[in-house]
């Protein structure tokens, strides 16, 4: 493919994603991808390019542009290289128009700015959307760290993260349950769960059992899980996924599934009642913290989904207090730095439920994050995190 090609490519897949995120449609990542398995002509440089171009203009615009012409032709008012791309030669977009202009600056949605946490200034949000680094989590029960920097010697181990390694953008990680991929922020909420042995652990929102597999880590005793831990999500298949991790991980048959029925999950968490050390609810939200991942996410958040998602948390919340037992914990936390979904729901529960008591885990110079409210807040430009609120509540004996 020719550079002005690519150009056309990239227009051609902007329309795409842009109309999906409007429908609710499939990820810009499973667009591309059979976008190009219909195209084999395109090589591997070919395909890295046009996906770079595609994803430079996705982050430049916070609202969704009218079109991937107008996106593209917007950024290339400012970089003089792609607006000559725009040549009108065979497979090659038509040439400039003079009223077709850039982004407005605004990398967030125009309707949500004023709802972020107030730490999050102009250097967070670009942080917010740049690039995310590669973190993961080694696995105790399968590697010690001698093994993890001999397999990966331009590993950088993670300040503050028991497990925790920083590895070079574009590392293989074999999916052999040596190693997860998993952010900091993740790692650094499932440490502030204080999982042990012998304890009863509740992961309530386990989705596929990434912060399950943390939990599992720390409660390891004499080679194999000690104590209870229990995996539960209303979703069947994104549960699935966490029986084949854990045997990889060598936690098969030790960690049990409890599959939740939405709408209903009272009945199936009431004989937890009580009995949990600790529960941890990685609840689901708008995900405005992980949009360096996902950037054109933030094009598919609408006030009325982020109205769902925040009386869903409140709902959990209610759903999981009467399950931990007096002197248990309670981790609430979620991936993103909406205030509403984090500090604001925290703050309710304290306001209307006295007997829980937050902790504060910040303050020393080996916590990450910063005190929000009764919780924390993890940020990409201040801890090189995805953006988390978590808080931690304890209940009295």
């Amino acid at each position: 493919m020719t550079p002005a090609a690519r150009m056309q490519a990239a227009i051609d897949l902007l329309d795409l994603i842009i109309a999906s995120a409007r429908d609710d449609g499939a990820a810009a990542d499973t667009l591309i991808t059979r976008y190009f398995r219909e195209r084999r002509y395109a090589g591997s440089k070919d395909r890295r390019a046009v996906r770079d171009l595609v994803y430079r203009a996705v982050r430049a615009y916070g609202d969704p542009p009218a079109s991937g012409r107008g996106a593209m032709a917007g950024l290339a008012r400012e970089d003089a290289a792609l607006a000559a791309l725009f040549d009108g030669s065979a497979h090659a977009p038509a040439p400039l128009g003079e009223a077709e202009s850039g982004p407005d600056g605004s990398r967030l949605p125009g309707w949500i700015a004023d709802r972020f946490s107030a730490l999050i200034d102009e250097a967070e949000q670009a942080a917010l959307l740049d690039r995310a680094p590669l973190h993961i989590r080694r696995n105790p029960l399968i590697a010690s760290n001698a093994e993890t920097l001999a397999r990966w010697p331009d590993a950088r181990p993670i300040e503050g993260a028991t497990y925790g390694y920083a590895l070079p953008t574009g590392t293989d990680v074999p999916d052999d349950g040596t190693a997860e991929v998993q952010d900091a922020g993740s790692q650094f909420i499932a440490q502030a769960c204080r999982a042990a042995p012998g304890l009863t652990v509740l992961d309530l929102c386990a989705g596929a059992g990434g912060k399950t597999l943390a939990l599992a880590a720390d409660m390891v005793n004499d080679g194999g899980l000690a104590g209870r831990l229990i995996a539960a999500d209303a979703v069947r298949d994104r549960l699935a996924r966490l029986t084949p991790r854990a045997d990889r991980a060598g936690y098969g048959g030790q960690i049990e599934t409890l599959l939740l029925d939405s709408g209903r999950e009272e009945a199936g968490l009431r004989p937890l009642a009580g009995q949990c050390d600790i529960v941890l609810i990685d609840a689901p939200c708008s995900g405005s913290g992980t949009w360096r991942r996902n950037p054109e996410a933030r094009w598919r958040l609408t006030p009325a989904r982020l109205e769902r998602v925040v009386a869903l948390q409140a709902r959990l919340l209610r759903l999981a207090l009467p399950l931990v037992k007096p002197g248990g914990r309670l981790v609430y936390a979620v991936c993103s730095l909406i205030d509403r979904e984090g500090r604001d729901q925290i703050q309710q529960i304290v306001r209307t439920d006295p007997l829980w008591q937050p902790v504060h885990s910040t303050g020393s110079e080996q916590a990450p994050g910063r005190s929000w409210g009764e919780g924390t807040l993890l940020t990409p430009a201040h801890d090189g995190t995805d953006g988390f609120f978590f808080a931690v509540l304890e209940k009295p004996c």
